[in-house]
């Protein structure tokens, strides 16, 4: 062949690669459903398919999203790439699967966080023990309205469902993962008074909250998307990046192959990801944690404790919790409607009692349990005081800590009657009831009735049951709790709870301020 012509073919082949190298890697494509973060590797996905011949073409989705459209068997895509395979797991565990599990890789991580503004964060420091925030925290100064917060849809996105999770998990205060009978008392409306900002992705959250800065003062994110939006430059200012150590949930983006017969090229992306050289790329282009502990740590990745948190152990746990909580329109703040003993019975050290169960509420409680069910911006409240009859009638809505101070100081005055006149009180309060439903059918409305004494005035306990199961069924939908203190007829007490669909707690076996914790927000 001659020289030129040699020359020529060779300048054609250096297109593919050099004419002395390796020839190029044959071109495979991956259709791969992803979860909407990972927008940001598109920069590694070039290099990938330059490296290896392996194209991934993909389809973003909210993690829920992704994970729903997940059938196996019936799988329309080649690679699932999720924030998290844990709401699959749980999937797959509710339909009885029983076949082989996809095969799944992971090479980076990322904590569930809290961006906030330097300002609150201060706020929020000042008001812990240790300077370490905490779910709690958050709760208790979102319900007073002191902090604002933006969140991911839990029904769309891994961040908000991992959110989520967190924060109920730490309101169950079990220590364990979270199960459906820890939902049954509403913890978390004071938490959600505060949520100001919400979107069905992660990133769009984080886009919003940069387009509109004054719309919150905290960010509910993955690390790695509050990183990238430090260094953005759109923020007037940092975000402060701060980890609750009442813990947190991982992101760890597994990739699972689909489809087995895609296995070597999947094999060939996985390697790719696991080597050092993208390892560092991920950190730097995505701020995410790499995997491999040759990276040297950067150090934005602060220390965020060693309580990460899992996932309940039951979809339906989960299906239960965002019904519950997901909508960000559906928290009409309930109106609760507290029938108390001021018989004589009551003087002295049960009426300290009753007024420390108040101030707790009122922000006096700085457990992590009391900080989740104090009263919150928004709750209503009628406070029906009762001794032989019904003393006073008062109704209050929470705006700000002088509210709560006139609710608090209403219990605490010395009114007393000689007799106990316990089922004309509560025949009262279903009056009420009934008023409240009127002016506001979508007004949540609970009952709780506490008593040291027996009945010995007005109606009787057979009286009051045929008067409620007379009154008209949305009144009937109002559930009583009772609290048992002192004397109290448990007996009595417990009847009524079941038949109005409540529960009884006596105070008796642990403290009047722990019975009324318990039924806190039961509804």
């Amino acid at each position: 062949m001659p020289v030129r012509r040699l020359g020529v073919l060779c300048a054609v082949l250096a297109l593919l690669a050099a004419c002395t190298g390796e020839p190029p890697p044959p071109h495979t494509v991956l259709r791969v459903l992803a979860s909407s973060e990972l927008t940001d590797m598109r920069p590694l996905l070039e290099e990938l398919r330059r490296d290896t011949g392996v194209e991934l073409v993909v389809d973003h989705r909210g993690t829920i999203d992704a994970t729903n459209a997940l059938e196996p068997g019936n799988y329309q895509h080649d690679v699932a790439w999720l924030s998290t395979d844990r709401y699959f797991d749980l999937k797959l565990k509710q339909i009885g699967f029983t076949g082989e599990r996809p095969l799944s890789s992971r090479f980076m991580f990322s904590p569930l966080a809290v961006g906030v503004e330097p300002g609150t964060a201060e706020l929020l420091r000042a008001s812990t023990a240790d300077q370490h925030l905490s779910w709690a925290d958050l709760a208790d100064r979102a319900a007073m309205g002191m902090v604002r917060f933006g969140m991911a849809d839990p029904r769309h996105a891994g961040s908000g469902l991992s959110a989520l999770i967190g924060v109920a998990t730490a309101a169950a205060g079990t220590g364990g993962a979270l199960r459906e009978e820890d939902i049954t008392c509403d913890r978390l409306r004071g938490f959600f008074t505060g949520r100001t900002l919400a979107e069905d992705t992660s990133r769009q959250l984080a886009d919003a909250y940069a387009a509109d800065q004054d719309s919150a003062d905290a960010l509910i994110n993955y690390e790695s998307v509050l990183l990238s939006l430090n260094a953005g430059g759109t923020l007037r200012e940092p975000l402060e990046i701060l980890y609750p150590r009442d813990g947190i949930v991982l992101a760890d983006y597994p990739m699972l192959l689909l489809d087995p017969a895609k296995r070597d090229s999947f094999g060939a992306v996985v390697a790719w990801f696991e080597s050092e050289r993208a390892q560092r790329a991920i950190v730097e282009r995505t701020s995410r944690r790499p995997l491999n502990s040759a990276v040297p740590r950067d150090p934005r990745f602060h220390d965020f404790g060693t309580n990460t948190l899992y996932f309940p152990e039951r979809k339906e746990t989960v299906d239960r919790l965002t019904a519950e909580y997901a909508d960000p329109l559906s928290h009409n703040p309930s109106h609760v409607m507290f029938v108390l003993d001021f018989s004589e019975s009551m003087k002295g050290p049960r009426m300290d009692a009753l007024r420390s169960a108040f101030a707790g509420f009122s922000g006096a409680d700085p457990s992590a349990t009391g900080k989740f069910v104090r009263f919150y911006r928004g709750e209503r409240f009628t406070v029906l005081r009762f001794g032989g009859t019904v003393i006073d009638e008062r109704d209050f809505v929470v705006s700000g800590q002088a509210d709560l101070d006139a609710l608090r100081d209403h219990v605490g005055s010395d009114r007393f009657d000689r007799s106990t006149g316990v089922w004309s009180a509560l025949d009262a309060a279903y009056e009420k009831a009934a008023a409240v439903i009127g002016e506001d059918p979508e007004q949540p409305v609970t009952i709780v009735l506490m008593t040291d004494g027996e009945n010995n005035a007005g109606i009787g306990l057979p009286d009051f049951l045929r008067n409620y199961e007379a009154r008209h069924p949305p009144v009937k939908a109002v559930h009583t709790y009772t609290i048992r203190f002192g004397e109290a007829d448990a007996g009595e007490l417990d009847q009524v709870a079941r038949a109005t669909g409540g529960r009884m707690v006596d105070a008796n076996a642990t403290s009047l301020a722990e019975a009324f914790k318990e039924i806190r927000g039961c509804r």
